[in-house]
């Protein structure tokens, strides 16, 4: 429960709560914004706005994550101190701005396995009086789901596994969270912020750090296996 190296406590416990919470939060904010942009790129989008969108969304993957880091810092910061005042660093800002990171990837996927579904499925829907909008959301998009489900796995892995835009605005608190508003600091940050001049037990512990974010990652993976075998009896 405490994490006070220079005192020989060595608890990540509080890291791992940081990360599944930061990582929750970009999945609340990220999904549905996510679905929504898909589902609206594969089967409502005007072919003069995909052009330009498709190409924008993509780019959006390609940015680093310190460049979004500086974006939270100097944007999504100041926003949340006039709204919640404090130093506007914290688990919220850090979650909002890691579902913003999310958005590319998921997006991307999700189209993909939308456009991939048969044309006749749609159609049959339209020949048994559907509309269009019923036709896509009950009839294209669970018929993608498996793929969505790929493209949410891949944005989770990439939530959990940030660091650099993490460090920049999350408050870096080795602390349980109490409540949206308190600082964190997530497992990945805490080996980033402290690797470079450890040593020792120090050391060992971070290295364990990494193993814990590894099965994390593994298990999310495995989970995600397990559904797919459900769905496909």
């Amino acid at each position: 429960m405490t994490w006070k190296p220079l005192e020989g406590a060595y608890g990540i416990f509080p890291m791992i709560v940081g990360s599944v919470y930061v990582t929750g939060i970009a999945i609340l904010v990220g999904v549905p914004i996510d679905l929504l942009c898909a589902v609206f790129m594969a089967r409502f989008c005007p072919k003069g706005i995909y052009k330009v969108l498709k190409p924008a969304i993509s780019l959006l993957a390609g940015i680093p994550s310190v460049v979004y880091g500086f974006f939270g810092l100097v944007v999504i910061v100041p926003i949340m101190q006039k709204i919640f005042g404090g130093s506007g660093k914290s688990m919220l800002t850090a979650g909002i701005l890691l579902g913003l990171m999310i958005l590319p990837t998921i997006i991307e996927i999700s189209e993909s396995s939308i456009r991939a579904v048969p044309e006749n499925y749609y159609e049959g829907s339209l020949a048994l009086g559907a509309t269009h909008e019923r036709s896509v959301y009950f009839v294209m998009l669970p018929a993608a789901k498996s793929g969505i489900m790929a493209g949410i796995i891949l944005g989770i892995g990439r939530a959990i596994g940030e660091t650099m835009a993490v460090v920049m605005v999350a408050g870096n608190q080795t602390v349980l969270p109490t409540s949206l508003l308190d600082g964190v600091r997530t497992m990945t940050s805490n080996i980033i912020m402290e690797m470079g001049y450890v040593e020792g037990l120090h050391r060992n512990a971070l290295i364990v750090t990494g193993v814990v974010l590894f099965v994390f990652i593994l298990l999310i993976n495995v989970l995600f296996s397990l559904v797919k075998k459900k769905e496909a009896k």
